[in-house]
């Protein structure tokens, strides 16, 4: 979104890029979209907030972040009239790899969720360290691909 967009409203938490870290992250989702009064873009931006935290935590907290990192990962919630992104940044500078996982793989369909459930979503890398990985929810009522 371009600067000028009108940024609406923004909340952004540490995460200690443990495995508990998805379930703190869609705890943190619930609780700030209900205080935006958005409970209905919950469900939708949980999930997408689990699957891009675990990311974070599977494949770039350990190989890229020094130990003393109190928070490795940190999600960030932006809303925009029409939308709500939300971004994880995380300490490795690779990009994110899209998997094509068989049936009966019981992981390695992350990103396919967060592209079936956003408008858009993709990466940049971080001007210090790191990458951010963002997707874009349309608000309850906005117009947007895949949205009548």
């Amino acid at each position: 979104m371009p600067p000028d967009a009108g940024l609406g409203a923004f909340a952004a938490c540490g995460l200690g890029g443990c495995p508990g870290s998805a379930r703190e992250a869609r705890g943190f989702v619930r609780a700030t979209l209900t205080s935006w009064a958005l409970p209905a873009l919950v469900p939708d931006m949980a999930l997408v907030v689990s699957e891009l935290v675990t990311n974070a935590v599977q494949h770039a907290v350990a190989p890229f972040s020094p130990v003393t990192d109190e928070y490795p990962v940190w999600l960030g919630l932006f809303q925009y009239p029409g939308s709500v992104v939300c971004a994880v940044a995380d300490p490795s500078p690779d990009p994110p790899r899209p998997r094509d996982a068989d049936a009966g793989a019981g992981s390695g369909r992350g990103l396919a969720l967060v592209g079936a459930l956003s408008d858009a979503w993709s990466w940049d890398r971080a001007p210090i360290r790191g990458k951010t990985v963002w997707a874009a929810l349309s608000l309850p009522g906005a117009s947007g691909p895949g949205h009548s």
